[in-house]
């Protein structure tokens, strides 16, 4: 199974990612931690708002997803003037998508937290949290499609900056509207959520100027003027619908996850909220690699390549696990540290200390179970990936249902071992046997 891509090449377009990753992290970790020390119905909720906004999001990731393959394959096959016809009929369909998901936001969302959240407390606190976040979804759907764009066409350090410019503003305005430093209202919840708010636009705005002013514009045909096809955009659709059906399993179910931890008490939810925040700083390698792996192999195909797809998914594997392994060791030799980051409670960090051994396990899988997966959608088989999905939170939602009624949180969490494991499985075999070869995008 021999490539031609070397490991710096799949460095080249993953580092940047990892370094955006991270920095998405950061929003996502501070407002944990600031919030944390407030209080954990606070910690709670903006952990329950934050989810179920993000399930709407990542309907809009999906559709990114399947536009990104389609700009990976043009740009393997040479045909860069092609790429920014995609991109304007990508934006057709994500302006529509976040009207969408903005009116149900709106419309449902104090409904749908009333059915699915049993303390009153968390209840309305997060119904606070959600009145100012889900206005970010309207540029939240863009930067997805940027993402996809550059990712797509290799040139990912884009990423990075956008990123920290983001956790920038996030930080700083969590540190001046949660507290009320410098004169700025102590909002709490509120305050953070206008934070990230914040955070969403400033991205929204560095990504179109960036892109404006760097971007080759003859190159891809960006800001040239391109008409409607409406072969093309069925074409998009078509694979891009399969990979939004996929997200919204994945993070829905994720959500739903949650969900039964909350009825558990509120210590099962909080220390869930710092276990989320802890796992998804340790897979930030893991789902970067995953990302690098969808663009290759996409790529590969296109320039004809079919036969080092396997020999290029492994060589990203092995960089994936080996970016992973650092922070891992380091979160499992001292769980109590990390877990002093989110709060001095003691009684809380030795409640939530044996579920870090087992986030540090399903983070191992993950190195390998995401590259696996997402290399599947490259393939240009969104279908295949979305029915993998399906089959597997099928066994995934079952162990949580079990968990949550016959024993302790770290056990409940044992779930993430069960899906990764699944996923990647079933990944291999389908990379391995099926006869993807074909599969013309």
């Amino acid at each position: 199974m021999k490539t031609s891509v070397s490991n710096k090449e799949i460095w080249h377009i993953a580092y940047p990612i990892i370094l955006g990753n991270l920095a998405q992290t950061i929003i996502t970790f501070t407002d944990t931690a600031f919030l944390g020390h407030i209080g954990t119905i606070e910690l709670s909720a903006s952990m329950m708002a934050g989810l179920y906004y993000y399930v709407f999001t990542n309907l809009a990731a999906g559709l990114a997803s399947g536009i990104q393959i389609f700009i990976a394959r043009r740009y393997g096959e040479g045909e860069y003037g092609k790429i920014g016809q995609m991109f304007q009929h990508g934006a057709v369909f994500v302006l529509l998508i976040g009207l969408l998901l903005f009116g149900a936001l709106f419309s449902f969302s104090n409904m749908a937290f009333r059915a699915i959240i049993s303390s009153r407390e968390i209840y309305l606190a997060a119904v606070e949290y959600l009145k100012y976040r889900q206005f970010g979804i309207l540029f939240v759907v863009f930067n997805f499609l940027f993402r996809g764009f550059y990712i797509g066409i290799c040139k990912t350090k884009v990423i990075t900056y956008s990123t920290i410019i983001m956790a920038v503003v996030n930080i700083v305005f969590d540190w001046l509207l949660i507290f009320g430093h410098c004169g700025f209202p102590e909002m709490g919840i509120a305050g953070a959520a206008i934070a990230s708010l914040l955070a969403e636009i400033t991205a929204f705005g560095f990504f179109w100027v960036y892109t404006y002013i760097i971007v080759p514009h003859k190159k891809y045909g960006m800001f040239c003027r391109h008409g409607i096809q409406p072969r093309l955009m069925v074409d998009i659709l078509k694979v891009s619908f399969p990979s939004m059906i996929q997200r919204l399993l994945s993070y829905g179910t994720w959500f739903v996850f949650f969900v039964m931890i909350e009825k558990m008490g509120e210590e099962a939810i909080g220390v869930s909220s710092v276990m989320r925040s802890i796992y998804m700083i340790l897979v930030i390698p893991a789902f970067a690699f995953a990302s690098t792996a969808c663009t290759l192999t996409s790529r590969i195909i296109g320039e004809g390549k079919s036969d080092e797809v396997m020999g290029t998914v492994w060589k990203v594997v092995r960089n994936s696990l080996l970016c992973s392994v650092l922070p891992l060791l380091l979160t499992f030799a001292v769980p109590q540290q990390v877990l002093q980051i989110y709060t001095s409670n003691i009684g809380f960090i030795k409640a939530a200390s044996p579920t870090v051994y087992v986030v540090c396990f399903a983070t191992l899988l993950t190195a390998v179970s995401a590259v696996l997966f997402d290399a599947v959608s490259g393939t240009g088989n969104t279908t295949a990936a979305m029915l993998f999905e399906g089959g597997v939170v099928v066994f995934y939602l079952a162990h949580i249902y079990m968990m949550t009624r016959l024993t302790s949180i770290e056990w409940v969490w044992t779930a993430e071992w069960v899906y990764n494991f699944l996923i990647g499985c079933v990944s291999y075999v389908y990379l391995r046997h099926a006869n993807w070869r074909r599969k013309v995008i």
